[in-house]
């Protein structure tokens, strides 16, 4: 509850109201390691409750800066967000900006109101790597004049401040590969089709079928999530069909993996009996058997890229942040080869 009037708000306050100890309410004020992510949550929300981020922000230096990006993904632990996390992490090395690291772990509903705590003085501008609900803050952010940029995300305007990758050229170009390897049949296996990046990635697919004179076949396109449960679903069932795929291209390498494990499972052998191409390019991918063939997204170069634009922004907040796709590219390894 808001403290009497003339009360100034204190970490032990914060304490009673978030039911932590006052330990753990300075970790997650100096974004330290080992805080359940249930208990950050319970502590920003009292933060928020008490007032005790305005007091905050109302003590940071001259300029009313924190010093801090904030940074906001469905998720930390995947390979992908690992490579983005580097980029950034390395952006940052020479600056004396810290990283306030959010995880939604995929609930869209989270995300507002994760951007409004940020926000409120934790962070003096927003790095959103894949949100998946942002036009329920977008628009604040932009009438608040507070810096962000979208990571591998279109937004929901002609002119957001965003940096992603060649997506549509990358799958073009994988799916190019399999067609003239001599593949006709190819499985397509999607991603989150409310992010931009795999409708990009569907396109590319359809693109290179239309270039070669291959009619789509409904039957071959499946849904996925980028998760590998949903992608062993999907893949069992194109390599159940009665004229199965001799090929399968999946939205990411996790999807690629997922098909991987489905075509063992089915006694088929990749790549004699399927070839199986991913996308992102992820260090997993070198590490599975046989090495994955996929297309690298630059996603190192992303991070830093993103960060770099924020930092332009807060220096000048006249800067002009454009859109900027950087290219991707097909690696050739070990699970794609001819068809028998």
């Amino acid at each position: 509850m808001p403290q009497p009037e003339g009360h100034a708000v204190t970490i032990f306050d914060v304490a009673d109201e978030a039911g932590v100890s006052y330990a753990t309410v300075s970790r997650v004020i100096n974004n330290k390691a080992h805080v359940k992510p249930e208990k950050r949550e319970a502590v920003l929300r009292a933060m928020a409750r008490l007032g005790y981020v305005a007091n905050q922000q109302a003590r940071s230096l001259a300029g009313g800066r924190s010093r801090v990006i904030g940074l906001m993904a469905s998720e930390l632990s995947t390979g992908y967000m690992g490579k983005i996390i580097q980029g950034i992490d390395e952006a940052l090395a020479e600056t004396e900006y810290d990283l306030l690291l959010y995880s939604t772990r995929r609930r869209t509903t989270r995300e507002a109101s994760y951007v409004a705590s940020i926000t409120r003085g934790l962070a003096d501008g927003l790095l959103l790597v894949l949100p998946r609900n942002p036009a329920s803050y977008l628009q604040s952010l932009r009438q608040r004049r507070f810096p962000y940029v979208l990571v591998d995300h279109q937004g929901i305007g002609a002119a957001e401040p965003a940096v992603g990758a060649t997506n549509e050229r990358g799958a073009y170009d994988a799916t190019c590969y399999l067609i003239e390897l001599g593949h006709r049949r190819i499985g397509f296996i999607g991603g989150d089709m409310g992010l931009r990046c795999a409708v990009d990635r569907l396109n590319g697919y359809r693109m290179a079928l239309a270039e070669f004179g291959i009619a789509p076949d409904p039957q071959l396109v499946l849904p996925g999530d980028f998760m590998q449960p949903a992608a062993y679903q999907s893949a069992s069932a194109l390599l159940a069909l009665p004229e199965r795929p001799t090929a399968i291209f999946a939205s990411n390498d996790v999807t690629a993996f997922g098909a991987m494990d489905a075509a063992r499972d089915m006694g088929l052998r990749i790549p004699d009996d399927i070839s199986i191409v991913g996308f992102d390019d992820i260090a997993m991918s070198e590490m599975v058997t046989p090495k994955l063939t996929t297309v690298r997204q630059p996603l190192v170069a992303m991070g830093s890229a993103a960060t770099r634009a924020l930092l332009a922004m807060l220096e000048d907040p006249t800067q002009v942040c454009e859109r900027l796709d950087l290219p991707t590219e097909l690696v050739i390894r070990g699970s794609a080869k001819a068809p028998a």
